[in-house]
């Protein structure tokens, strides 16, 4: 049961991180957006390991999961993150999400052919349903070119960038997997910790190179600065919830309720971003359709 409502609150919190996200980004560049959100994922973690004690397990982990947990911060935390963003950028939240879902199909491919995880004809159909519908939330889109307020919609550009953030994001949840080879709610914990230090290091590395003045993000616009970090908080929680949620039940049934965040975006879009966003009876129907699979998803869950 943890690993159900860990699932479906990461759900919920990387709706409300994309949200967040989407009025930022009205104010700043996505790169700022990653420079700002990145970090924040240190303290969130750092307090969940002060608050389970769970310092002590850094010695059970071996060089393996290190690599493992690292290589899913960097890959999913900067390009993916990056890709995601730039997504929401050309399409805005509700609409970004129809692209991302592809990378569902890579975890559950590689769940099943990996770690023998077993997939039923349910899963199947609830799969469909869920990439269906997001599909369907893209379908007319020539429509609608322009929002309220009138921000222009760039499909070419947010399929591009949604095809790239899919492949990240279908990526990650493997590597984490991958380096539990003994579960428990401190090993998560830490894998999240050491993927965001990784993702955090790799940023600063980025940094220097391409020699960004730190004087550029501490003069970033107030509003900004604001929503990238209700951004960056939402987006760290979300993620903590998720680790913990992959250590306790298959990836197979953990990826497609955590891409059922489609159904919060269209909520929290409606209620904060109405007028930068595309939201009408297609979407409804998106987000019926992602309901009905994240329910026949939860009925395979052996409780």
């Amino acid at each position: 049961m943890l690993g159900l409502v860990c699932a479906v609150m990461s759900a919920v919190a990387f709706a409300a991180n994309d949200t967040a996200l989407r009025r930022g980004i009205l104010f700043a560049s996505v790169y700022k957006s990653i420079i700002v959100t990145v970090p924040i994922g240190f303290p969130v973690f750092l307090l969940a390991i002060t608050l389970t004690n769970s310092w002590s397990s850094f010695r059970a982990l071996d060089l393996a999961q290190f690599l493992f947990f690292g290589s899913a911060g960097i890959i999913h935390f900067i390009f993916g993150r990056y890709f995601g963003y730039k997504t929401i950028e050309s399409l805005g939240a509700t609409q970004a999400g129809p692209i991302v879902q592809l990378g569902l199909l890579i975890s559950v491919f590689f769940a099943y052919h990996l770690f023998d995880e077993e997939i039923t004809n349910i899963h199947i159909i609830a799969i469909f349903l869920i990439i269906l519908a997001p599909m369907i939330i893209l379908l007319g889109h020539e429509g609608d070119k322009f929002t309220r307020s009138g921000i222009e919609m760039k499909y070419k550009a947010g399929l591009f960038w949604g095809l790239s953030c899919a492949i990240c994001y279908g990526i990650s949840p493997l590597l984490v997997k991958s380096g539990f080879s003994n579960y428990s709610l401190e090993i998560t914990i830490l894998a999240g910790f050491i993927s965001y230090i990784s993702a955090i290091s790799f940023l600063i590395l980025i940094m220097i190179l391409t020699r960004v003045r730190i004087r550029d993000i501490i003069e970033m616009d107030k509003s900004a600065l604001k929503w990238f970090t209700i951004t960056g908080f939402m987006g760290s929680s979300a993620q903590l919830l998720r680790y913990i949620a992959l250590g306790l039940i298959p990836i197979s049934i953990v990826e497609p309720i955590h891409r059922t965040s489609v159904i919060f975006r269209v909520m929290f879009g409606f209620v904060i971003n109405r007028n930068h966003e595309i939201i009408n009876v297609r979407v409804l129907l998106g987000v019926a359709l992602s309901i009905i699979g994240m329910y026949l998803l939860i009925l395979q869950i052996d409780f």
